[in-house]
């Protein structure tokens, strides 16, 4: 789901789409300029069918986007810092740096997103109405009314109580509610959400076998991407219960190597990276505040002919994209903030800001995995008498 297209800000969250977002748009234009349209309305020039599927593949589209903006916006509200939006192959996710504190917070969260459909559903709805008593039918109609059903039903699909889907956070919150334990309802609701997805998966190559529609690889698509978004939601808990009380200081790299922001691509290479074993490189400014953050991988991006003009501070991420967190802080608070542009990585900052250390994946999967066996005295700061695994 990584974006590589800015589309803008709405409400000052930050829009972007992959290509997937321009596949949806040609399936649902291709799909009703030459199925649905021409049986409701035959007779008319292919063009005009084609018209009338792209206008209604953009709206859905911008539909899809209206649900996830929804999400974020709700989100805000209750505290959680938004990254982003992004649209991709299978619809939208709205990018969360956090979880609710609280299943009143999960529940709003969870089911603004379906409402906001069923109430776009409504709208389209009465105005095909409007438009079929002006008209008395046409293909304004037609699109007006798939656009009316279609978010009818991306809402109704979303409350399947299976996670990741948003019905699947309405069931964390109730049961988070009901027992007051929300990692048991956050790996309950991943579970529901890996058996609907292999039951969309078996559906799926069952409509493909017996009557050989396209829908049925699209559903096993869905099914497949069900199962790996649950089991991921299900490793996470599992990380966040081993990592119970280990501070972010058991876990970073306090021997950071920084840079400067000016130096060059090929300089820095010569002289740094092929002399350290590190893959990440806080900048710094000469009172060691970050400015920004470099990886091996933002290096390799870069061609080698444009590596002797290129400064470090033009290839790296900026500071507000870097999450960041105090030496003191919990590490299963920073980790739902660890994605983007810096591979995985975290800097932990003093209280002056200036960069103390260096939180990379390699460093949490080493501390998790050795979390199964140390006692608590094993890991300063940590509890881990307390993990439920």
């Amino acid at each position: 789901m990584r974006a590589n297209v800015r589309l803008g800000r709405v409400a000052g969250i930050e829009i972007s789409a992959n290509v997937g977002a321009l596949v949806i748009v040609l399936l649902v234009g291709l799909g009703l300029a030459g199925g649905q349209f021409p049986q409701q309305y035959p007779g008319r020039p292919f063009l005009v069918y084609a018209s009338a599927g792209l206008i209604a593949g953009l709206l859905i589209t911008a539909s899809i986007l209206i649900h996830e903006l929804a999400h974020a916006l709700v989100a805000r509200g209750a505290g959680i810092d938004v990254e982003g939006i992004t649209l991709w192959l299978l619809g939208g996710v709205a990018r969360l740096r956090g979880e609710p504190r609280s299943p009143a917070a999960e529940l709003a969260v969870a089911l603004v997103g379906p409402l906001t459909s069923l109430a776009l559903g409504g709208v389209f709805a009465a105005a095909a109405f409007a438009v079929r008593a002006a008209t008395g039918g046409g293909l304004a109609v037609a699109t007006l009314g798939y656009l009316a059903g279609a978010n009818v039903l991306l809402a109704l699909f979303n409350l399947v109580p299976a996670a990741p889907l948003d019905g699947g956070r309405v069931l964390r919150g109730v049961l988070w509610w009901r027992s007051g334990d929300r990692d048991r309802a956050a790996i309950s609701a991943a579970r529901a959400g890996r058996v609907f997805g292999i039951g969309l998966i078996i559906l799926g190559f069952a409509q493909l076998l017996l009557l050989r529609g396209f829908g049925g690889l699209w559903l096993a698509l869905i099914g497949w991407f069900l199962v790996h978004a649950a089991s991921a939601e299900e490793n996470q808990v599992r990380l966040g219960q081993r990592l119970s009380g280990v501070r972010v200081r058991d876990v970073m790299s306090a021997s950071a190597v920084t840079a400067p922001a000016e130096a060059k691509v090929s300089e820095f290479i010569d002289d740094v990276v092929l002399r350290q074993p590190y893959s990440t490189y806080p900048l710094v400014d000469d009172e060691g505040r970050l400015t920004g953050l470099v990886t091996l991988n933002r290096i390799r991006a870069l061609p080698l002919d444009r590596r002797a003009e290129t400064r470090l501070a033009d290839i790296a991420c900026p500071p507000p994209e870097v999450p960041t967190a105090a030496p003191d802080d919990a590490v299963t608070d920073l980790l739902p903030r660890i994605d983007g542009c810096t591979d995985g990585r975290a800097v932990a900052l003093d209280e002056d800001r200036r960069v103390v250390g260096v939180v990379s994946p390699r460093d949490v999967a080493r501390l998790a995995s050795a979390a199964e066996f140390r006692t608590p005295q094993s890991l300063q700061g940590a509890d881990l008498a307390t993990t439920r695994v």
